[in-house]
């Protein structure tokens, strides 16, 4: 969890190891020069740590290690000291310091409304002070936001001038809520990182910060511990806008002038924080001003507090002032319990810098990515064979798949490409129920569905709608004519809609006047002892076979004519062979009529 404040160096040695005792002067340099800028520096015995030496990849020696947020990447050059040196300024975010110019200097200064962070302002000449203000701004970035200033350009004469900055001495600028003027000036020839240290952690903190998440408001407003220890937080309920402005202003430096150990300035708009603010103001309805102030106490319990409000709550005027002057003298000076008379249990304050679900998810995945891409490449391969094994067995599935489904040949039911392009010819017909046949009044039928779906038999459906049928599927067949096609489509439709229940009939017409030689062919050759032909009325060459209804079994090569003429003389349906071309007129095969 350290690595989340500070990068870490970790050399990976054993006793029989001779390749690292000629690293070891170069090692010894390193400790020397990184860890007093405050680099964590380790050193891991394989003789004693082998299952936490194969839980991060390490398999020979000697290694060298840099672990940072919790991230593990290993140095793959020659150990030298400038390498060492630029592999640790690559593990750390290249974000760190801005760059700050007279051009960028007042939107940097002026940007802590946005982050409600302090700004740190660096003038340097040299780059091997650069990397220690990199380390201390990783170790303090959620509190304060870095500027550089690169004393050798031209341009930063201008605010050396404004800041009267000497350029042979590293100086160092703490800015607050007043931007013009620093609250903290750190000049130093030989700056060292305790110094810095010492001195970040008493200013990461604006002098009224925004309490902007639960973390924030358990930092500044600490549980008070015991009876003689006095801890009060004086909170500034407000809301964001210049009509705030003024009183938010007043509030700023009264906190300025009466800063005492015992108290800790805070403010929270009140739109963002809402049920937070509610619970606070709960036993004073009848405030009517824009601003509160509420002076507030943590005891024991966390959450739970003790708690006054100013009666006339906060314009920023000089009454307001001298009344929360007064009443802090009160509790500053007597500790009374009675002078914080109500009690609440805060709500927890919600995360106002919190990133929108979906950029979170992408950065974790950015970085597991990286992560992953990194350190694969330092992985022994003996570790990465199950993951390779996994891909390349993956790959192979899908390629199979592919090539199966590339291959195959279409199924009974699947229809061929063509017949997506044409349009079926549907014919619709109401549900009558008093003139349905007695033998489809219990058949089920989907209510859903009121219409029959008559489709063209033509060359492109041929094979998929006919010859393909699956086993005990009938493909029904009306003949019809251009100028009978409308008529006998309906009345056709009206008929076999009691029978549209049963999905292994399919119902179909055929132009006569575009496929009539396929019908002459089916006709002429099926097999009987006496062809069809041979009837009188259907062997004149103009015989007319509109009407005509054929069921046929593309599977089974049989099929069943109906003939309009004579209702009454139904034909029989002897075994026969379905049609075996298209109907474009080649000659079909044999069938019974």
């Amino acid at each position: 969890p350290d690595s989340y404040r500070k990068p870490y160096l970790i050399k990976v040695t054993s006793d029989w190891c001779f390749s690292c005792i000629h690293i070891e002067p170069v090692w010894r340099e390193v400790v020397l020069e990184l860890e007093p800028l405050g680099v964590g520096i380790g050193v891991i015995d394989s003789g004693y740590e082998r299952r936490l030496l194969q839980h991060l990849g390490v398999y020979q020696h000697p290694t060298i290690l840099g672990v940072i947020s919790g991230r593990v990447r290993f140095f793959k050059n020659a150990v030298v000291w400038e390498n060492l040196r630029q592999f640790l300024e690559n593990l750390l975010p290249t974000n760190l310091i801005e760059q700050v110019t007279v051009t960028n200097s007042a939107n940097f200064l002026s940007a802590w409304q946005q982050d409600n962070k302090p700004r740190v302002l660096t003038f340097h000449q040299r780059t091997a002070e650069l990397l220690m203000y990199k380390l201390a701004a990783f170790t303090y970035k959620d509190y304060v936001a870095f500027g550089s200033v690169d004393t050798k350009v031209q341009k930063s004469e201008e605010l050396l001038n404004q800041y009267s900055i000497n350029m042979d001495i590293p100086t160092w600028l703490i800015f607050k809520e007043k931007v013009t003027k620093p609250i903290y000036l750190i000049q130093n020839k030989n700056m060292k990182r305790h110094i810095i240290d010492e001195i970040l952690s008493k200013n990461k903190f604006l002098l009224v910060p925004r309490l902007t998440s639960q973390k924030l408001l358990e930092e500044l407003c600490l549980v008070r511990e015991n009876r003689r220890q006095r801890r009060y937080c004086v909170l500034l309920i407000t809301g964001e806008g210049e009509g705030f402005r003024a009183s938010y202003n007043s509030f700023v430096s009264f906190a300025s002038v009466n800063a005492e150990e015992s108290l800790r300035f805070v403010y929270v708009y009140r739109e963002w924080q809402q049920a937070f603010s509610d619970a606070l103001l709960q036993m004073a309805p009848k405030l009517t001003a824009a601003s509160q102030v509420v002076i507030f106490e943590q005891r024991n319990t966390p959450g739970k507090v003790f708690y006054t409000v100013l009666e006339d709550g906060w314009a920023g005027s000089e009454e307001d002032e001298e009344q929360l002057f007064d009443r802090l003298n009160h509790l500053l000076a007597e500790g009374d319990y009675k002078l914080l008379p109500h009690q609440a249990v805060l709500a927890e304050l919600n995360e106002e810098f919190a990133s929108i679900f979906l950029v979170r998810w992408l950065h974790v995945l950015i970085d597991y990515a990286s992560h992953f891409w990194e350190s694969g490449f330092n992985q022994n391969w003996r570790e990465m064979m199950p993951l390779i094994s996994l891909l390349f067995s993956v790959i192979f599935i899908l390629f199979g798949a592919f090539i199966i489904q590339t291959f195959s040949e279409p199924s009974e039911q699947e229809r061929s490409p063509g017949a997506e392009k044409q349009e079926p010819a549907a014919a619709k017909a109401q549900e009558e129920p008093k003139k349905q046949r007695s033998n489809s009044a219990g058949t089920p039928r989907s209510l859903e569905k009121n219409y029959v779906e008559v489709t063209e038999l033509t060359y492109v459906n041929y094979t998929s709608n006919l010859v393909r049928l699956m086993p005990g599927h009938i493909n029904v067949l009306v003949v019809v004519t251009d100028t009978t096609k409308d008529a006998l489509l309906q009345k056709f439709a009206h008929e076999v809609y009691a029978v549209t229940w049963n999905k292994a009939l399919h119902f179909s017409f055929l132009n006569l006047t575009k496929h009539g030689r396929w019908l002459e062919n089916v006709l002429e050759f099926a097999q009987d002892p006496s062809p069809i032909s041979n009837v009188p009325d259907e062997s004149s060459p103009n015989q007319d076979y509109a009407g005509y209804v054929l069921a046929l079994n593309g599977h089974r090569k049989y099929f069943c004519l109906f003939k309009p003429q004579d209702s009454s003389r139904k034909e029989g349906c002897p075994a026969a062979n379905s049609p075996g071309s298209d109907p474009q007129g080649s000659a079909a095969a044999p069938a019974a009529g």
